[in-house]
């Protein structure tokens, strides 16, 4: 029996359909050497980043410790994070103690320090100043740091501390809890001008002198004025990269944390999530249990980046 609606829905659809199709064909011949250059990145990013992001994320739902077959458990290693594990709990507090220091503070360092250094005539010689201590071990650097920080009278700080009468006995800056969370934000701090210091440098110098010459016919009157009014709303891409910059190295802390104050460090005064995830990884090997703790720390990163991302993203974007 002839089914007139079928007809119908045929005729309305396949236009529909078909252009599309066209539509897709005409792009991808249009634009297949684009793609074509693109597709090694794609491959070694899927191979490289998703696909172990992928295998972590299933691998948090069992109990495998790299002899035995994985063991599904369902959600049990993430109840056992956050309502048996006190260890974690205290690693996220300092973490996230940590990140709410260095992340913004750091943030504004590196901008002011390039917005600074951008003003001045020898720049690439400041900014190398700047920059060299990024590039180096975080360990080596804070070894070179237990150096003032030593727990004896002999340590650089407690010298000067003990010389003018400040104290009466050495102050035991990398063993004492009171202490320790504190010389590991100093250290990381001093370290803090990398890549997004060298971005916001690199914004600040693309950005166009007609731009300022505008501002001043239009009754821009000072640097600062400058800065709020021109230099900000133009470096909106370079400020997102760094916040997110900062964002991922404050979250992702572990080694300077673990040259100051060991590991664990007395009361776990210095335990950070990333030293959990490698303690439960590579020593214990609870690889299920580990990647439960990378799984949380990739969320908090990912929220926090998409906040940011809110915040500092152009229309455009």
């Amino acid at each position: 029996m002839y089914d007139m609606n079928k007809e119908i829905t045929v005729n309305s659809v396949n236009p529909l359909v078909a252009t599309k199709t066209n539509r897709v064909k005409r792009f991808i011949k249009k634009h297949w050497i684009g793609y074509l250059f693109l597709l090694p990145f794609v491959a070694l990013f899927t191979v490289f980043v998703v696909v172990p992001v992928g295998y972590a994320i299933g691998l948090s739902f069992t109990d495998y410790n790299m002899v035995q077959p994985a063991k599904f458990v369902g959600l049990n290693n993430y109840k056992l994070l956050f309502l048996d594990d006190e260890v974690f709990l205290t690693a996220v507090s300092n973490t996230l103690t940590f990140a709410l220091i260095t992340g913004p503070i750091g943030y504004l360092l590196s901008f002011v320090a390039a917005w600074i250094i951008n003003q001045l005539k020898f720049k690439r010689g400041f900014a190398l100043a700047f920059y060299a201590p990024s590039i180096t071990s975080g360990i080596a650097m804070s070894y070179v740091w237990l150096v003032v920080f030593s727990s004896d009278r002999y340590g650089y700080l407690n010298n000067i501390l003990i010389n003018l009468g400040l104290i009466d006995s050495p102050i035991l800056w990398n063993t004492d809890p009171n202490y320790i969370m504190k010389v590991i934000v100093i250290i990381s701090l001093w370290m803090s001008m990398g890549t997004g210091f060298l971005v916001f440098l690199a914004g600040l110098q693309n950005i166009s002198t007609s731009y300022y010459e505008a501002g001043a016919i239009d009754g821009v009157r000072n640097k600062f004025q400058e800065l709020i009014y021109l230099t900000l709303p133009l470096m909106k891409p370079q400020l997102l990269f760094g916040a997110i910059n900062a964002i991922v190295g404050s979250f992702g802390v572990y080694d300077i944390a673990v040259a100051v104050a060991g590991m664990p460090s007395p009361n776990y005064a210095g335990h950070t999530i990333v030293a959990h995830l490698f303690d439960y990884a590579f020593i214990r090997f609870q690889m299920g249990y580990a990647s439960a703790i990378a799984v949380v720390l990739f969320v908090f990163t990912f929220v926090l980046g998409r906040i940011v991302m809110k915040l500092l993203a152009t229309k455009e974007d």
